[in-house]
């Protein structure tokens, strides 16, 4: 995974892939990883991840790690 972006659905503009910036990734009560953020215009976006997205965002510093 060399290429990551984090992107989400904006739920307010009804658009799609929508890159997420000044991503925070936290891991959720079951175990798995959410990042949260907004797109830039004000709307707050999250998404869910898997273990691999979410660590390799991390590591590539294009999110923040919450726990």
């Amino acid at each position: 995974m060399a290429d990551v972006t984090l992107t989400a659905y904006n739920v307010k503009t009804k658009e799609k892939n929508v890159p997420i910036q000044e991503a925070v990734i936290s891991r959720t009560a079951k175990g798995g990883y959410i990042a949260k953020g907004n797109d830039g215009k004000g709307n707050k976006l999250t998404a869910l991840l898997g273990e691999e997205k979410a660590l390799a965002a991390i590591k590539a510093g294009l999110a923040k790690q919450d726990w």
